[in-house]
């Protein structure tokens, strides 16, 4: 019998008392240790002379088999990703699970059995006639990828829950995926709601390992009839799968960035093929390989262009920052709101009515700055400044977590008057405070949100009406129905236009064009909500599309552009990236390996460091790598990978190295 192990050499033999099914857990002895395996078939090889098999100790045979699709899955993912088998195959298992014997599974088994008492559902709402023709649309297509292009507040939701149901009321399971966890409560309550007799399941890191072990087993054994998740929940093995969603499929967070660097929506759509259902990815703004294959018929596409209850979009106004007074004593706050904007959301507060504004940087300021010397808040670990955070008067990395207390002087030459240089969110909270007396401030970023139970308290006083104005990173921009909210503002989102990151426009457009879906989703006040945009580039062509929310312009000129270049989804990447204490160990390592020979159609470029080019005392480099054929960029990967395992032996110093196919920035 064999096993996967957590190395790249693939498969282990054993010997075997009886022919255990393919996809049986078992635990196995590894050295000294006993671990858990997956049976994956008999040996197709002859065993050495003289060799003798250690036998498989103990079947978890409580469990039923992994199934064979799920075999298929994650094995076509070890493969596209150059990752082990093994080490991607036990890797997406629950860690817990991981540590059973079989009695102690016996026993978690039965905790596992969920009882949900029957419930009727509510009565449902009618569906707009542009929602019933997409629904009509969706039932009458084959088995395969949907895209379903709605803007935001067009009831993207509502037909995924109608087709959840179709679903369901045929005996199937239901998977759907979300970009983040802060999105997974929300969502499940919308489930919950519309399936109150339904056996529904979360599985997400901030699950306690019980219970993910818990809602693991539930979908594995067909008892749970929806399983809501982030990304690792497209390898939960799903006897009775009917159907997937991936909602905001567009979201970079879809992608693994780390081990093996997948990305779900992509696993989605070929799992969809395994097991011939319907894939439904949703978003407003979809990403440009979606779009790509939607106009190239690879995926069927379905459109939501109104708002249900027929309320309009927000009304995007584009303010110039350069017609801002060039000096004067109310200059730094007028840097922060425009005075037509700040009246803007004073007569909102007046009437009762929300304001979110968006400013995509935690934390009070980018860095310290001493004017006499030049000394910056530098982190002494990184090639990055550590961010000032007021509250506990901390000198913070965000890449390593390296923190200190904000010095009394410049530590290089003594001057106590070392100032902050921009503005995070903790300034701009501060900032509006003082503009606006007596508005009801809140703020929600990934430090006001860090304490257990703190995003739900902050987000239900948004719901509830208790706060005037929201402060917030890209966590409020997405997904969020906010009913008092008429206003937003983007206060200063110009850092990505100049990006050297070429998916850098995409990312920004689709964030401006969420955070602005925020405003005006109930229709009563659809008409007088709007969007700013505080900018000192007011012609830039992507705001003009912003202005118009006009997606396709945008989505075809940014494709122009890229076609030109041959760039994604034009062209197929993949990153060797090279991590070393020695940058110049990491650069021989990567010189090495781009001078093995590649075919015709395959470029490999000159190392170079990341925009952040050593984390943590360790130096990263990258090489990329380029095809305009998949297939044949998979070819060489899969005969170049081997041969760097090779290379690393004589590159003594290399802490690491990593293939990140289809990556999302370089």
């Amino acid at each position: 019998m064999e096993t996967p192990q957590h190395t790249a050499v693939g498969l282990l033999d054993y010997a075997a008392a009886q022919p255990w099914p393919a996809g049986t857990l078992v635990r196995v002895p590894l050295g000294r240790r006993t671990v858990t395996g997956i049976v994956w078939g008999p040996s197709e090889g002859e065993l050495p002379p003289g060799a003798v098999l250690r036998p498989i100790e103990q079947a978890l045979t409580a469990l039923p088999p992994l199934p064979a699709a799920w075999r298929d899955l994650v094995a076509f993912a070890a493969g596209y990703y150059q990752r082990g088998l093994g080490e991607l195959a036990l890797a997406v298992l629950p860690p817990e699970l991981r540590k059973l014997d079989a009695t102690q599974l016996g026993r978690r088994l039965k905790r596992a059995n969920p009882e949900v008492p029957p419930a009727e559902s509510p009565p449902l709402r009618p569906l707009t006639p542009e929602q019933a023709s997409a629904l009509e649309a969706l039932e009458a297509l084959p088995p395969g990828p949907v895209l379903l292009h709605g803007v935001t507040g067009s009831g993207k939701t509502e037909l995924y829950l109608r087709a959840a149901a179709r679903a369901l009321d045929a005996g199937r399971q239901v998977l759907v995926l979300v970009p983040e966890i802060n999105l997974t409560p929300q969502l499940e309550a919308r489930f919950a709601e519309r399936f109150p007799g339904r056996v529904l399941v979360a599985q997400h890191s901030g699950l306690t390992p019980p219970q993910r072990l818990r809602h693991w087993l539930q979908a594995h054994h067909g008892q749970a009839d929806l399983v809501l998740g982030t990304r690792l929940s497209v390898f939960t093995p799903m006897p009775r799968l009917g159907l997937i969603v991936v909602d905001e499929e567009h979201d970079p967070s879809f992608k693994q960035q780390d081990g093996a660097r997948y990305s779900a929506r992509d696993l989605a759509v070929f799992r969809g093929r395994l097991e011939n259902v319907t894939v439904i990815l949703g978003s407003a703004t979809p990403s440009l390989e979606t779009w790509q294959r939607a106009l190239d018929g690879r995926y069927a596409r379905l459109t939501l262009a109104d708002r249900v209850g027929g309320g309009a979009l927000p009304r995007v106004r584009i303010f110039d920052m350069n017609r801002l007074p060039p000096e004067g004593p109310n200059r730094a706050s007028l840097t922060v709101l425009a005075p037509p904007l700040q009246a803007a959301i004073e007569a909102r507060v007046a009437r009762g009515e929300q304001s979110l504004l968006l400013l995509n940087r935690r934390g009070y300021a980018p860095v310290l700055h001493c004017a006499a010397c030049g000394w910056k808040s530098g982190c002494p670990h990184c090639s990055a400044w550590r961010v000032f955070h007021k509250l506990d008067r901390t000198l913070r990395c965000h890449h390593c977590g390296f923190t200190e207390r904000v010095p009394r002087a410049c530590p290089d030459c003594g001057n106590p008057d070392i100032a902050p240089v921009g503005r995070g969110t903790e300034k701009l909270e501060e900032q509006i405070a003082a503009l606006l007396p007596g508005a009801r401030i809140a703020r929600i970023d990934a430090d006001s949100t860090r304490l257990k139970g703190a995003l739900e308290a902050q987000l239900a006083a948004v719901h509830a009406g208790e706060v005037d104005v929201l402060i917030g990173t890209q966590m409020v921009a997405k997904g969020h129905d906010f009913r008092r909210m008429t206003l937003v503002a983007a206060v200063n989102p110009d850092g990505a236009l100049f990006a050297s990151d070429f998916r850098a426009p995409e990312r920004m457009f689709a964030l401006l064009m969420q955070a602005g879906g925020r405003a005006g989703r109930d229709a009563a006040q659809a008409a007088g909500s709007e969007m700013w945009v505080q900018t000192w580039h007011p012609t830039h062509p992507l705001y003009a599309a912003l202005a118009r929310h006009d997606y396709t312009a945008f989505a075809a000129s940014q494709l122009e552009e890229r076609r030109a270049v041959g760039l994604p989804p034009f062209s197929h990447l993949a990153l060797l990236r090279a991590e070393s204490k020695d940058a110049e160990i990491a650069r021989a390592f990567l010189q090495d390996a781009a001078a093995v020979p590649a075919p015709a159609g395959l470029s490999c470029y000159e190392p170079v460091p990341p925009p952040v080019a050593k984390v943590a005392d360790v130096e990263r480099l990258q090489l990329l790598v380029e095809s305009s054929s998949r297939p044949l960029l998979q070819h060489w990967l899969a005969a170049w990978v081997p041969q760097l395992h090779a290379l690393k032996a004589r590159h003594k110093g290399l802490i690491r190295w990593a293939v990140d196919v289809d990556p999302l920035g370089f």
